[in-house]
Formats: C-alpha cells, sequence, structure tokens
C-alpha cells in the first residue's frame, strides 16, 4: 500500500500538493479518527499530523475490513489483519503507536487449522474431518439413530468437564448408518477442547502394516502415535483381512498400552461376539480361541456399547 508520506514526496508541483494536504483533511475528519481524537483529548495537532502516515493506515485498512472481500483476496498489508492506534502520554508528552490486530475471519480460520492440526487419520476420507457438521447432519437427518447420538453427545460433555475417560466406545451398526462421521464429529469436538486425536480405517492399515514391516523405524513412529493420541478409533474393525501379527503385535500393543490410560473408540458391523470370532482366527494359524478372547479383553472391558440404527447414507 503507498503512504500518503510516499505521496507528499513524490508531488512535482503545487497542484499535487494541493491534492495530498486535500486527503490529509479527509483523514483528519474520517470518523474514526474523531474518534480517536474524542477518546484522547491530549492528542494535539502536532502528534496527529506528525503520525499521519498512520492514521492514513488505520482508515484505510477498517475500510477495507468493513467491504471484506475474504481472506483470499484480503487488500490489507498483513492478510487478515488491520492497523489500530495506541495512544500514550508520558510525562506531558503524547505519543502515538500503531500496532495490527488480527481479524475475525483469520482468527476463525487459525482456530481451524489447530483443530485439524490434532487429529491425525490414517487412509480416512479427509473430508470427514475437514468439511465441518452440522445440526441437521448430527441430530436430524435420521431419528433411528437419535439414541446413539445423545449418548455421544453426553460422551463429548462428560469429557470436557471431567477430563478424558478410561472408557470409550464401540459403535455397532449396519452398512453407512453413519457409524465413522459420528467418529469424526467426536474427534472434531474435542479437538476444540486441545485433546489430540487419531482415527485409522482397519482394512486399509492392515495391508499397509506390511509394507512397515520392511521400514521398522516408520512402523514404531506409527505405533507409537497411535499408544499416545488422547482418542484413537479404529474405524471398521473386524473388516481387515486379519494376521497373527497384526493382532497380537500391533493391536495388542496398542491396546495393551492404552488400557486405564487413554480411551479407544471403534466402529464395527460386528457386535463384540462376532468380532471375538474374527480375532480368533487367522488365514495363517486357523482357529485361535485364546488369541481372539486375548485381545478382547483389552476391549470388552474398556468400551461402552452404542447401537448405531438407521438407513444406509451412502449415496444419498
Amino acid at each position: 500500500m503507498e503512504s500518503l508520506a510516499d505521496i507528499l514526496k513524490s508531488l512535482p508541483n503545487q497542484k499535487y500538493r494541493q491534492q495530498a494536504e486535500h486527503r490529509a483533511r479527509e483523514i483528519l475528519a474520517d470518523p474514526l479518527v474523531q474518534k480517536l481524537r474524542a477518546k484522547y483529548p491530549t492528542l494535539d495537532d502536532y502528534t496527529v499530523k506528525i503520525n499521519i502516515n498512520k492514521l492514513y493506515q488505520y482508515v484505510t485498512e477498517h475500510r477495507n475490513c468493513s467491504e471484506c472481500p475474504g481472506l483470499d483476496r484480503c487488500p490489507n498489508d498483513f492478510t487478515g489483519h488491520y492497523t489500530m492506534i495506541a495512544v500514550e502520554n508520558d510525562n506531558g508528552k503524547t505519543d502515538m503507536y500503531d500496532y495490527k490486530v488480527t481479524c475475525k475471519k483469520q482468527l476463525a480460520q487459525q482456530t481451524q487449522e489447530a483443530i485439524r492440526s490434532r487429529i491425525r487419520s490414517f487412509y480416512v476420507d479427509e473430508r470427514a474431518l475437514s468439511q465441518g457438521y452440522s445440526s441437521t447432519e448430527i441430530f436430524d437427518k435420521d431419528p433411528h439413530r437419535e439414541e446413539a447420538v445423545d449418548r455421544l453427545i453426553s460422551y463429548i460433555l462428560t469429557t470436557r468437564q471431567e477430563g478424558l475417560q478410561k472408557n470409550g466406545l464401540y459403535l455397532a451398526g449396519s452398512f453407512g448408518t453413519g457409524k465413522t462421521f459420528l467418529m469424526c464429529y467426536m474427534l472434531h469436538e474435542l479437538a476444540k477442547s486441545g485433546y489430540t486425536g487419531a482415527i485409522v480405517y482397519m482394512p486399509d492399515f492392515a495391508e499397509d502394516l506390511k509394507a512397515m514391516f520392511q521400514d521398522p523405524r516408520k512402523l514404531k513412529e506409527t505405533i507409537d502415535v497411535l499408544k499416545e493420541t488422547d482418542l484413537l478409533v479404529f474405524d471398521d474393525i473386524g473388516a481387515e483381512n486379519l494376521n497373527p501379527w497384526l493382532r497380537d503385535h500391533v493391536m495388542g500393543a496398542i491396546l495393551n498400552y492404552r488400557m486405564n490410560r487413554k480411551p479407544t473408540f471403534f466402529t464395527s458391523n460386528h457386535d463384540l461376539t462376532a468380532l471375538q470370532q474374527h480375532f480368533s482366527f487367522t488365514s495363517k494359524d486357523g482357529d485361535e480361541e485364546f488369541k481372539g478372547r486375548r485381545i478382547m479383553d483389552r476391549i470388552r472391558p474398556f468400551v461402552d456399547v452404542l447401537l448405531v440404527n438407521g438407513y444406509n447414507k451412502r449415496g444419498v
């Protein structure tokens, strides 16, 4: 933005100087400047004149904000910020200072970025975490899942009031009833309160772990993230291609660490009994009822089951 001082310096003749002086008078007559002088009666003409450039910036940027074209087209010098003026009196001397203030739109964007930065997703569509949530989507879209939504909201409020709970939630229901959506909503809401979260789509995670087996450092980093995050969601558990290593050394290690420390959440098309049967059989070792029961001992006591009823919303 060209400053008023720069304009004055470049003026070649009296006509242009008169135009600049006229602009200066306009700035001094601006309601914002008049309001500033009324607020600080000690603000004398001399101090105002030597700070005319600051007042020009102040008035111009406030005018830009009043006609805001959006953050992506912000015309101010510092995107998402506007100039404010402070006046101080020290031993009879009046000084004027300018400083930048973050606008509401920039603050809202920073808040959303902070929320998103607290949530890690593994193979889950990012749009489910970033597109936002309306009350219509959560409460009104399907009355059949109202009971599950009420219990989820209650869980969110309890966590906000009391801190992390030891128990998580197990959302069971048929295809497309919104289980993943509700878990993403929970992560988003609790991220607003500063909690970190991760959501893992189990079928793709199980396949990617085969590649991680050749990269021990990446494997350890991934497992550590899932151990330490405040809120962990295993999405569509029971749909993965199970192998003993995934069950015993990955899932077992993560769940064993989180027991009585941090809550773990699950979405599944299976109830807990069917999930135990799933964990009791692998394509490599066949029927392993004891190992299936052992992994369920790290799940069953630490979740409250929510049955998510309703119609299939995919493609609707």
